[in-house]
Formats: structure tokens, C-alpha cells, sequence
């Protein structure tokens, strides 16, 4: 039975090779893991996920969203591979494919809308790390007090043009690496940024964890007070889990098409996972030790990025260095994951409308510039204009995260666990008999019930029921 299941697998295998012989993909293990870490690590790790560790006390809720990691993420992301790779399709053909009805498509179009929403605002908040890197590089901050940098922050982003500008040379920049292809431009391009991240996350670090009193930031991250954990800790590290693996919004299912049969799907969403993780924690090291040894308030806020740190740099023995590396880095997550995102919509476009690359390329990033421009004039020229009492720029932020993304993981877990059929899912990730599972019992169990549960929960309190 075992032999015939791998003849068959294989079978599969030739029958989608053929199907997608002009098909690019990744080509090596390493730039899997390098594509879909860096498309998972973006701003929410280094930008959001210090501060709502700050917001809710530190290393206990560090637990819990290490616990959502594991029990939740991890098998969220593998079902999100195993459409992708079972369907070889972008996410709205992999549902097509694999998937008897009218309705199912229709999940993958809400993830491609999705990663266009995201993308265009996402564009706003990436633009203003290369103003950063730009202010550091000029050595901007030098001499200057808490007040005029936060007083920097707040001319420039609530301004009309540098906020467009610099949106735009990003926007210019994601565009450069999807036009090369999956090989030549995401993985390519990914497996220099990624390391080169890592490598500057750790000299920040290193040289965070040498300043006075960096063991108070160590003991705030790392030392639970589970007395400081409300229901709204819980609620917040279970969404924290969900959208900084990038569940939910079409990306997974995309690279999971460009996934060879060979590799492991199993052991890649888990790697993936600790690398995503082990890049938060390391941005909360090097951030908390700087913050306690400068007296700054840990619960800063979004604020703790554009105001708190370049005023510790400024202060610190070579600070000019330490914050030129930090917004650059900073500027790589972001860019990481926004190739990520318009390669969702690129690769519908390419697809199912028979459009070349290149031009899926221009016209995706151009209309999610348009849109996006929108998003930042919303903190300055446009920002009276309100939809349903948000800005535009809160609008987009709140469809996408609060109902697109959970929505989309929901109907994920339950295409999965109940109609995608247990004897493909277990084909898929077995390699068709050639490699073991283990705990496939445990997986199926997570997402046909636990996962749903959970995601309707966040979904619940994103938009205010509970």
C-alpha cells in the first residue's frame, strides 16, 4: 500500500510538472526557507511585536504568544503550504483546483484583496523607514532632545510630499525584485536580505545588551508577572501568533505553489515559525535593554520606533552607527515582506488573466501606490476624510487585519480539515508515503476544530463583539 500510495505521489508529481513546465519556483531549501521567513518577518516583529510585549507587561505574554506559536501557527502555516503545493496554483487557481464548487474560489480572491489592502498601506509605514534611514545616514538626531525628535516625526509623517516620495522609491523597489521572477527576483534577493538582517539584529543586540542596566530590559522581556495578563493579553497574542506568520492573506498558499515535492512541508512551517520567532525576540532584546538603560517607558506604543529609539541612539556610544543599521534593517523586513505580498496578486494576474510578468507587475504596484497614496495623505492633507469614523489609512488597516486575514486563515483551517480530504492532506505532507508525520493525528485534530475556534475568537474581538 505504502509503495503504491509513492507511485501514485509520484504520478502527481510528473502529471504537475507537466502542467507547469514554464512554472518558475524556488530552487534550493535555503531560499524557501529564506522567501517565506522573510515574507513572515516584516514589520510586525521589529515595529509592532516590541511594543505589544511592552503593552502587556513583558515575558508573560511572551509565554502565551510563544504557546499561540506552537499550538495554532504552526499548523495554520502547514495547511496554507499543503493548498499551495497540492494546487501548484496562485491562491485563487489552488482553491479552483482543488475544490468541487463555486465557493472556495472565492476564499482565494479574498486573499488576493487581502495582500492589495495590506500592500497599500503597508506601503505608507515602510516609505517612513527610509526617511529613517535617510535622517540616520545624515546623523539627523545629533544633539537633539526627546521632544524634537518626536516634533521630527510628526512634521514629516502628517506632511504631503516626502511621505510620497519615499512610498513611491519602495513601492519602485518591490516591484524591481517581482519582475525578476521567483528564482532570479524573491529568492534571489531573499536569501542576501535575509541573512544580512539577521546579522545586523544581532550586532544591535550584542551592543544593546553592553549598555547599564540592560538587564532590567532582560528581565522585563524574559521574567514572567503573569499577574499583569488580562483577557485582552490573551486576545492580543493569539492575533499577534496568526498575523505575523502572514496567515490568512494568500501569501503562504503562493510560495507554497513554488515549493518543490521534495521538501518537507512539515518541517519547513516549522522552521519557518522558529525563525519568525526567534527574529521578535531578538528585536526585543535589543530594544528593551536600550530602553530600561535610557529610562524610556517600555509601553511606549507604536511610537517607541520613530521617536523612543533614535533619541537612545543619539545618546549611546556610537549611535550614529547603531541607527543607520537599525532603519535599514528595518527597511529589509518591510521590503521582505511586501515582495511577499505583491507577488499574490502578480501571480493571479500572471495566471488566470494570461498577463505577462512585467506588466502584472506595473499594474499591481501602481494601483497599490495609488491606493497607498491615499493611506498616507490620510496622517496629513486627507486627514478629515473618514470612512465609518477611521481614516483612510485606519479603514484599510482595520478591513484587512481585523476581517480579511481572519476570515481567510478561518476558511483555510476548514477548507483543510474538512473538505480538501485527509488522505490528500496526509499525501501532501508525507511526499506521498516517503517521509513520517508524526502527531498527524494532533495536526488534524488542531485545524479541523481547535483553529477554527481560536481564529473566530480573534475575529470576534478584532471587530469588537467580544
Amino acid at each position: 500500500m505504502a509503495s503504491l500510495a509513492i507511485v501514485n505521489y509520484q504520478n502527481t508529481n510528473k502529471m504537475n510538472l507537466e502542467d507547469n513546465a514554464k512554472r518558475d519556483g524556488f530552487s534550493s531549501k535555503f531560499g524557501i526557507l529564506c522567501a517565506a521567513a522573510g515574507s513572515a518577518i516584516g514589520l510586525g516583529n521589529i515595529w509592532r511585536f516590541p511594543y505589544v510585549v511592552g503593552d502587556n507587561g513583558g515575558g508573560a505574554f511572551l509565554l502565551v504568544y510563544l504557546g499561540f506559536i506552537l499550538l495554532l501557527g504552526i499548523p495554520v502555516m502547514m495547511s496554507e503550504f499543503v493548498i499551495g503545493r497540492r494546487g501548484q496554483k496562485n491562491a485563487y487557481g489552488s482553491f479552483k483546483k482543488l475544490s468541487k464548487g463555486k465557493f472556495w474560489p472565492w476564499i482565494g480572491i479574498m486573499g488576493i484583496l487581502a495582500a492589495f489592502t495590506i500592500l497599500a498601506f503597508y506601503s505608507t509605514i515602510a516609505g517612513w523607514t527610509l526617511e529613517y534611514v535617510y535622517l540616520a545616514l545624515t546623523n539627523s538626531f545629533k544633539g537633539l532632545g526627546s521632544e524634537e525628535i518626536g516634533a521630527i516625526f510628526e512634521t514629516f509623517h502628517t506632511s504631503d510630499f516626502m511621505p510620497l516620495l519615499w512610498q513611491v522609491v519602495f513601492m519602485i523597489m518591490t516591484a524591481w525584485i517581482i519582475i525578476a521572477g521567483v528564482k532570479k527576483g524573491i529568492e534571489k534577493y531573499t536569501k542576501i536580505l535575509m541573512p544580512f538582517l539577521f546579522l545586523l539584529l544581532l550586532i544591535i543586540l550584542i551592543r544593546s545588551l553592553t549598555l547599564p542596566d540592560a538587564s532590567k530590559g532582560l528581565e522585563f522581556l524574559f521574567k514572567p508577572d503573569f499577574s499583569k495578563l488580562t483577557t485582552k493579553s490573551f486576545l492580543e497574542a493569539l492575533g499577534q501568533a496568526f498575523f505575523s506568520l502572514s496567515i490568512g492573506m494568500g501569501t503562504l498558499i503562493t510560495y507554497g505553489s513554488y515549493v518543490d515535492k521534495k521538501n518537507n512541508l512539515g518541517r519547513i512551517s516549522f522552521e519557518v515559525s522558529v525563525a519568525d520567532t526567534l527574529i521578535a525576540i531578538m528585536a526585543g532584546i535589543a530594544i528593551f535593554p536600550a530602553v530600561f538603560s535610557f529610562g524610556m517607558n517600555p509601553a511606549e506604543g507604536p511610537g517607541l520606533i520613530f521617536n523612543v529609539l533614535p533619541n537612545i541612539f543619539q545618546q549611546m556610544t556610537g549611535g550614529y552607527i547603531f541607527a543607520l543599521m537599525f532603519f535599514v534593517l528595518l527597511t529589509i523586513a518591510a521590503l521582505t515582506s511586501s515582495i511577499s505580498i505583491l507577488e499574490v496578486v502578480v501571480a493571479y494576474m500572471v495566471e488566470e488573466l494570461n498577463l505577462p510578468r512585467r506588466r502584472s507587475t506595473i499594474i499591481a504596484a501602481l494601483a497599490a501606490t495609488i491606493v497607498g497614496v491615499f493611506c498616507t495623505l490620510s496622517f496629513g492633507a486627507l486627514k478629515n476624510v473618514e470612512i465609518f469614523n477611521k481614516t483612510i489609512f485606519d479603514s484599510l488597516d482595520f478591513t484587512a487585519s481585523n476581517i480579511l486575514l481572519p476570515l481567510g486563515g478561518l476558511f483555510i483551517v476548514v477548507f483543510t480539515g474538512w473538505f480538501l480530504g485527509l488522505k490528500n492532506v496526509k499525501d501532501e505532507l508525507t511526499n506521498g508515503g516517503i517521509i513520517k508525520v508524526r502527531l498527524f493525528i494532533v495536526f488534524v485534530f488542531i485545524i479541523r476544530f481547535i483553529a477554527p475556534v481560536a481564529i473566530v475568537i480573534v475575529f470576534l474581538n478584532s471587530i469588537g463583539v467580544i
